[in-house]
């Protein structure tokens, strides 16, 4: 009786043994199931692990019945295919990938047609029932896309507007650093209408300039100026000269200065254009708020005249309302 339930246990281990490649759902089989030269193929190492031999024995049975393999069946990938087949595969296991990246020869990949010539030279129960199940998934996958086909091509057609856009963005952009590249240097500039990102890049390039001090006359000021202030080098201090009613309130002050210290807002009405000022010896005549730099069209101007200046600079302590209010009292 010992005998016969060892036996029975003995013949289990072996069916299960056997089967075990089996078990493999259809969806492990569809990871491995990748496009090379436009055809769905399988690696050799992934076909051998499934029917439980070697790459080697595998691959070494086709040999010997070559004739049945015909280059649609089955072929070795170039490196560059190689390659490209990597950046397929979705593996966790990091010990499969060093598999791969191992290997001294490149891979053999075989077609539909390949894999199941392969069940008939292998012979064994578990290529067998794993060819089927192989059949089965190729057979899946390609109902798939049939049924699918009209939202493959609407999803191809979205991918290559989206590819145009970003080509005519990316001229766009080579065109506006070229433009900021050749007029670095000019005394003068002017932007029309709608060239924001013109504008904006270089009064930010302006205020990087500034090694202590920056002063801005502005009657306009918000948070969008602020935003442009903030690419000031770290430890440049600012000193904004704007109107009573502007949109910048206290809490937006004590914000900014708790990131990019330190601001400091003064008012007055004394001045109806824009300055920039750095270090107390560059200034830039803007025409207009800075937030509003390139709604529509304006120039800058480089000042270089140091007597305006200074007369600049003894203005704003003239006319700032806090002075004023205390030369009165």
């Amino acid at each position: 009786m010992d005998k016969e339930k060892q036996m029975v246990t003995v013949i289990s281990t072996e069916e299960q043994s056997m089967l075990k490649a089996v078990e493999h759902t259809q969806q492990d089989i569809r990871s491995m199931i990748y496009v090379v030269r436009n055809k769905q193929v399988m690696l050799d190492s992934d076909l051998a692990m499934l029917y439980q031999v070697e790459t080697r024995t595998l691959n070494q049975a086709v040999k010997r019945n070559i004739t049945r393999f015909p280059e649609k069946f089955r072929f070795q990938v170039t490196k560059e295919e190689y390659e490209n087949l990597k950046s397929q595969i979705v593996i966790s296991s990091s010990e499969k990938m060093s598999g791969y990246g191992g290997r001294r020869t490149m891979p053999y990949v075989f077609t539909e047609q390949g894999i199941a010539m392969l069940s008939s030279i292998l012979k064994s129960e578990t290529a067998i029932q794993m060819s089927i199940r192989i059949m089965d998934t190729f057979v899946e996958m390609r109902r798939f896309i049939s049924n699918n086909a009209l939202l493959f091509e609407r999803i191809s057609a979205v991918e290559l507007c989206q590819l145009e856009y970003q080509k005519q963005t990316d001229e766009k952009l080579e065109q506006i650093f070229e433009y900021i590249s050749e007029h670095e240097e000019s005394n003068q500039k002017i932007f029309f209408e709608g060239q924001i990102y013109d504008a904006f890049s270089l009064i930010a390039d302006f205020i990087q300039k500034a090694d202590k001090e920056i002063v801005l006359i502005d009657g306009y000021v918000d948070i969008r100026t602020l935003n442009l202030l903030s690419k000031k080098r770290k430890g440049v201090s600012v000193t904004t000269y704007t109107q009573k009613h502007t949109r910048l309130s206290k809490t937006d002050i004590e914000n900014f200065n708790a990131q990019y210290p330190s601001l400091e807002v003064k008012y007055t009405k004394a001045f109806h254009d824009r300055f920039l000022i750095l270090d107390r010896e560059t200034v830039y005549h803007i025409g207009a708020s800075l937030k509003d730099a390139g709604k529509k069209c304006f120039g800058i101007s480089l000042i270089q005249n140091a007597g305006i200046i200074k007369d600049i600079l003894q203005r704003l302590e003239l006319e700032t309302e806090e002075n004023k209010t205390a030369v009165k009292s």
